[in-house]
């Protein structure tokens, strides 16, 4: 089985001038931003993230890393949750509103050439990353199931885009109330042994990235995860996003954010 990286650019990171297209609330707390960002919207890659300069503001001076949920066209969306004083002066950005961003960054997803069928797992906001990887393997004939998981039924996070492209989407909720009650890692160990993937991807909080790991590796699953880090600088130089590997110490904004989920000292 040969492999390619479908979604490493041979372009080299762009800083590019971009606008507001639309910036809307999808569900509490959790607003998607669509920017015209042609140059980067070409190149961008399932599991690659930009650098956003929010404000010209000297306390919200470093950028922000956000992962690109989709790119279509001139348009790269962003989703986000609305946590700190960055964010919040996010969700006020207006249609028109102009800033800019440094992109497509870090590693991103792989996938094989013949790869029949593969399973995604999101849990909450760790659905970011994962819309256009679901997209792109679709679009090139590859089977997806989604396992999405979140709190309860209004945290589910880009259900409809899942849906619009997967073969199953499966959901899970702490509170049973949307489809199965427990943890989504519950319905992942079910869906590989129903029907086992050629490969696991999985974004999410980290105890549960490590269990999809485990329950991949246990069933000879090859796994990759998206891992989240605070970064300065986004571009290798701050050393503040160190992933500890097999390989050693490896920085999530330039060997990753994605990590072949074996090399990952949990």
């Amino acid at each position: 089985m040969t492999s390619s990286d479908f979604t490493t650019s041979t372009e080299r990171p762009l800083l590019e001038r971009v606008s507001v297209i639309a910036n809307d609330r999808v569900l509490s707390g959790v607003s998607l931003v669509a920017l015209h960002a042609p140059r980067v919207a070409a190149t961008a890659r399932p599991g690659n993230f930009v650098h956003l300069r929010i404000t010209d503001r000297t306390d919200v001076l470093l950028r922000r890393p956000f992962s690109v949920h989709r790119a279509t066209g001139d348009t790269v969306e962003l989703l986000y949750q609305v946590l700190g004083p960055g964010t919040r002066l996010m969700a006020e950005m207006r249609v028109g509103d102009e800033t800019d961003i440094i992109g497509p960054l870090g590693r991103g997803f792989s996938a094989p050439e013949d790869l029949a069928h593969a399973l995604v797992v999101a849990g909450g906001l760790g659905a970011a990353p994962l819309g256009m990887l679901a997209e792109r393997l679709s679009a090139r004939g590859t089977a997806v199931t989604v396992a999405l998981g979140a709190p309860n039924a209004e945290r589910l996070v880009a259900r409809e885009t899942f849906e619009s492209v997967a073969r199953r989407v499966e959901v899970a909720t702490d509170d049973g109330s949307a489809g199965h009650h427990g943890y989504v890692t519950e319905l992942v160990e079910r869906l590989i042994a129903e029907d086992t993937p050629g490969m696991v991807y999985a974004c999410g909080p980290e105890p549960m990235s490590r269990t999809v790991a485990e329950i991949a590796s246990a069933a000879g699953v090859r796994c990759e995860v998206s891992l989240e880090r605070l970064m300065a600088c986004g571009v290798g130089a701050c050393l503040t996003c160190v992933v500890q590997t097999t390989e050693g110490l490896r920085r999530a904004c330039k060997e990753g954010p994605v990590f072949d989920a074996a090399e990952v000292l949990w």
